[in-house]
């Protein structure tokens, strides 16, 4: 790219990065470009399509959480690397309220995401401290959780997901296992419910 098309570009990713983590991710491009001083035009041209955009934005988000999945499946104790995993993700997400909603869109994992967050489970689970019948699809509704207390509570209680957070670790230790009342959703349910979100 010519040096110009180069600026335009990092003038448009900070403007984005700056509006999307303040508001979260439906801020009109418009107004992306133009806090970026550039048009619409020359927005379209950097990126296509507000999900080139928002890949852009989160490539160094979304590579942190597979970073801390990672950390997790290396921590000495399962449980504590599990622990970690969500309260670090967690804490990305409340630092930025873009990323939050590309969480609860289920769009914040890197590539090998859900395989990794599947060897997280099934190595706490190994060790006996999370309940046996957690599933990948039930984990979705931890970040879901998350991410809605998150976006109610920025403004006017900004550290109260981490309530929320020991309350949902609580539910999913073994020794607090109660039969669950329905089975888990399907794959298919899940990509529907996020659909939906």
């Amino acid at each position: 790219m010519r040096k110009d098309a180069v600026h335009n570009r990092e003038r448009l990713l900070r403007a984005a990065r700056r509006l999307f983590a303040d508001r979260g991710l439906d801020v009109p491009l418009d107004e992306i470009a133009r806090s970026a001083g550039v048009s619409i035009g020359t927005l379209y041209n950097r990126f296509p399509t507000r999900d080139a955009l928002v890949a852009a934005v989160f490539a160094d988000r979304v590579a942190s959480v597979a970073e801390l999945a990672e950390q997790a499946l290396a921590a000495d104790d399962a449980w504590d690397g599990f622990v970690a995993f969500l309260t670090g993700a967690s804490e990305l997400q409340a630092a930025d309220l873009g990323y939050n909603d590309l969480a609860a869109r289920g769009a914040a994992a890197a590539d090998r995401g859900p395989a990794l967050m599947e060897e997280i489970i099934g190595r706490a689970q190994r060790s006996g401290d999370l309940r046996d019948d957690v599933t990948l699809a039930d984990m979705a509704f931890v970040v879901w959780g998350m991410a809605a207390t998150i976006r109610a509570t920025a403004k006017v209680a900004p550290g109260v997901w981490r309530r929320h957070l020991a309350l949902a670790l609580d539910g999913l230790r073994a020794d607090a296992a109660r039969p669950l009342p329905v089975p888990p959703m399907t794959d298919e349910q899940i990509r529907a419910a996020m659909r939906e979100c």
